[in-house]
């Protein structure tokens, strides 16, 4: 009797057994991003503008992951009320996004500096000089985005605390470059120098379990906590990455190429016929003398901003921008932010327990 039940339940505690050695794997492979981040997972949130405020930002930390206000073209009286703000709803750690071409840069580097934010993410291209030394000296970490091994490398050398290598995949603005490509380039060389994250078309934890295996210290996404019940996106917002697929997250097409413009990705919509004529306005500014290449590549910041603005809060997803990335296809619902995190972490733990055998 007693040896047909231990046979019946030997195959259940098997199981059990495995699934712990997932999920301690995946703990281990975690570890060191989330002591980077002090969060509980080593899973941040894309800084997403007007999506990536308050409500998202402290949900997210509170659901053990990291938070990141998204600033965007905040001015520094702004982003003070949005940090005092998120501090108000959260004891956990959050970090900040800043835009380096953003006028105010520096002043709102001091802001960050007076809230004691720990993590400050720079965004947007090299970080102007003395712009990684005014972030250090108020004890903050510093994160930036590296493009290119080569960019990598050289921010290693700047004294950057930590890295995203993000593909086109991702929302908004992006680069030439697939995850993967860029994972399997990036990581074997500069995984051991600095914490990497890596971004880009992560809708699920086998994704995640994949680029903690190659040496990432955690994971960054966007798209798949949009439509987080904590997020303040419109209803029309969160409908339309509901029902796109990954094909409908198209990129943008550079009209002149005198003008640099970085593309965007955002589900197809009149957004971008309406971007094309803007650049095309810009391009004429430009040309006749009008304009100083800088304040064109802000006007064009200014435009991509408003007409996200249009979109995320006021639910105009037919004229204002919808950025998602191409994993806007695995987001089917709108759920707790706590939920997206565990469903994650238990679909790579899951993942690491089917890969050890």
């Amino acid at each position: 009797m007693s040896a047909v039940m231990t046979d019946t339940l030997a195959p259940a505690a098997h199981d059990s057994a495995r699934l712990a050695s997932g999920e301690d794997r995946l703990a281990r492979r975690m570890a060191r991003g989330a002591a980077f981040l002090g969060s509980e997972v080593a899973i941040m949130a894309g800084a997403m503008s007007w999506v990536s405020e308050r409500h998202l930002v402290s949900a997210m930390s509170n659901a053990g992951g990291f938070g990141v206000i998204a600033c965007g073209a905040m001015t520094p009286a702004l982003l003070d009320t949005e940090i005092a703000a998120t501090r108000a709803m959260t004891d956990k750690p959050f970090g900040v996004n800043l835009i380096t071409m953003h006028p105010a840069l520096f002043e709102l580097i001091d802001v960050c500096a007076r809230h004691k934010v720990g993590h400050v993410v720079l965004a947007g291209g090299l970080p102007p000089k003395g712009s990684l030394e005014a972030i250090k000296a108020s004890g903050a970490k510093v994160i930036c985005f590296a493009p290119t091994l080569a960019m990598a490398k050289k921010l290693i050398r700047s004294g950057v605390d930590a890295l995203v290598i993000e593909g086109m995949e991702a929302g908004g603005h992006i680069g030439p470059v697939s995850t993967s490509v860029l994972a399997q380039e990036m990581l074997p060389t500069i995984a051991n120098d600095v914490p990497v994250f890596v971004a880009g078309g992560i809708g699920r934890g086998e994704a995640i379990a994949g680029y903690l295996d190659m040496g990432a210290a955690g994971v960054q996404l966007g798209t798949r906590f949009v439509c987080a019940t904590e997020s303040i996106a419109h209803p029309n917002f969160k409908k339309a990455f509901i029902r796109a697929s990954a094909r409908d997250a198209v990129a943008s097409i550079q009209i002149d190429p005198r003008l640099p413009v970085i593309p965007v990705r955002a589900l197809k919509n009149a957004a971008g016929e309406l971007f094309g004529a803007k650049q095309r306005e810009v391009a004429l500014l430009l040309d006749g003398g009008k304009v100083e290449m800088l304040e064109a590549q802000l006007q064009i910041e200014h435009y991509w901003a408003g007409a996200l603005r249009r979109a995320v809060i006021d639910g105009d997803i037919d004229n204002g921008s919808v950025m998602a990335g191409q994993s806007v296809g695995m987001v089917t619902k709108e759920e707790p932010i706590a939920d997206i995190i565990a469903t994650l972490m238990a679909e790579a733990a899951a993942a690491l327990t089917a890969r050890a055998g």
